[in-house]
């Protein structure tokens, strides 16, 4: 009779330990389709501003005249209006610093506020592109359809206008936090042996597919970890009130809202020139270390126009914000990125932390390649607990 060979004994693990991994094999399941959503558009709209002014830069970029000089913001506006086919009133416009871009000019207007889908919330959102030297558009675009803003929207709630589609990312999302941490603990290497650490940090390549596999779950989600859980959270403010609100006691120190001034126009006070005009040129004034810069006309009687002064290309965290009288272009009121609290900071700095454009480039770049890889792990751990499964059905028969 050949001799069996005993199997060494692995060491028991504890309760918190096995209630850990249970939880995170089955929420893993649980909430894989989701992740795997999130992840692949994620991917997708992380480079969305470079391939989209790739595939519009004709449109996007204009010749510069020798003498630069723009026509004034009403006119243009009134000839983007025009090219919507003259019904439409612009809503908001971005004019840049850089000479040689295009200026946008927006309309939006919502639909069914109750709808359950999101294109059936929506009435139009269109964009015209400007010239801003010869007032000729040079691109007029459908933005409700847009490709990278239903990206966006499938990303954010699966194009679902109604709450149930937000709560359905959110609470994924809140699952995928608890993954990260549960999964790190069952990463973490016991000693740092050669063959720990080897296993622990590398992919063995040479491996049969079943351990690459493993190591493609284990090693890469190691190397995320830092930058899912920071993507995930940031995910959350936008899902939860409530973690919104955390997120900004603890960043102000402080429960008291950000300070709200109540400004109006005084229609009594009016002037020859174009008030819309004059207050675009005192925002050019004002925002002389701005980008860019974001108009929007009063809308009411006693509405203000808004300028707002964004320092970076890209960027929406750090800004600057003038009100003006829409009957006279009188400044009214002016808050500084300065004059806010760290909540207010850091709540603002969301949505730029969550696309990594506030790290540039190389930023876009770490959060396309963590969303890829978190958009992997529920495929690889599936195939890891797949091959357990089968393993318990077909037990090794030991020889005699």
């Amino acid at each position: 009779m050949a001799l069996t060979k005993q199997a060494q004994k692995k060491p028991k693990k504890s309760r918190l330990r096995r209630i850990s991994d249970w939880l995170h094999l089955w929420l893993g399941i649980a909430s894989g389709l989701v992740v795997f959503h999130l992840g692949v558009t994620g991917c997708i709209f992380a480079f969305q501003k470079e391939i989209t002014e790739f595939i519009h830069k004709k449109e996007f970029y204009v010749d510069v005249p020798a003498k630069a000089q723009t026509l004034p913001l009403s006119t243009l506006k009134a000839s983007a209006e025009k090219a919507l086919g003259g019904k439409k009133k612009i809503t908001f416009i971005t004019a840049y610093k850089t000479p040689d871009r295009a200026w946008e000019f927006g309309v939006y207007k919502g639909g069914n506020p109750d709808a359950f889908w999101y294109f059936d919330s929506i009435d139009y959102y269109d964009l015209v592109f400007m010239n801003p030297y010869t007032g000729k558009a040079t691109l007029v675009a459908d933005y409700k359809y847009e490709f990278f803003g239903i990206i966006k929207m499938l990303h954010w709630s699966f194009l679902i206008n109604h709450p149930i589609g937000q709560q359905i990312v959110g609470w994924a999302t809140f699952i995928f936090v608890f993954l990260l941490i549960s999964g790190i603990i069952m990463w973490w290497p016991k000693n740092l042996k050669k063959s720990n650490f080897d296993k622990s940090f590398k992919i063995k390549w040479s491996a049969k597919f079943k351990r690459v596999n493993y190591d493609l779950h284990n090693v890469l989600g190691f190397y995320v970890m830092t930058i899912c859980l920071m993507l995930a959270l940031t995910g959350m403010v936008w899902a939860f009130q409530w973690f919104q609100a955390t997120v900004y006691v603890v960043a102000a120190r402080s429960t008291t809202p950000p300070t709200q001034v109540d400004v109006k126009s005084d229609s009594t006070k009016t002037i020859s020139a174009i008030p819309f005009d004059v207050a675009f040129e005192q925002a050019k004034q004002k925002f002389t270390d701005a980008d860019r810069i974001g108009m929007s006309p009063a809308e009411g009687g006693t509405a203000t126009i808004y300028a707002t002064g964004y320092r970076g290309d890209e960027t929406y965290w750090n800004y600057d914000l003038i009100q003006f009288d829409q009957y006279s272009g009188k400044l009214l009121n002016r808050k500084n990125q300065s004059d806010k609290n760290a909540g207010e900071v850091v709540i603002g700095m969301n949505y730029d932390i969550h696309v990594g454009a506030i790290l540039g480039l190389p930023g876009k770049i770490l959060a396309f390649f963590a969303s890829f890889i978190a958009a992997s792990l529920p495929i690889t751990g599936f195939i890891i607990w797949w091959g357990k499964k089968k393993k318990k059905k077909n037990p090794a028969v030991a020889e005699n």
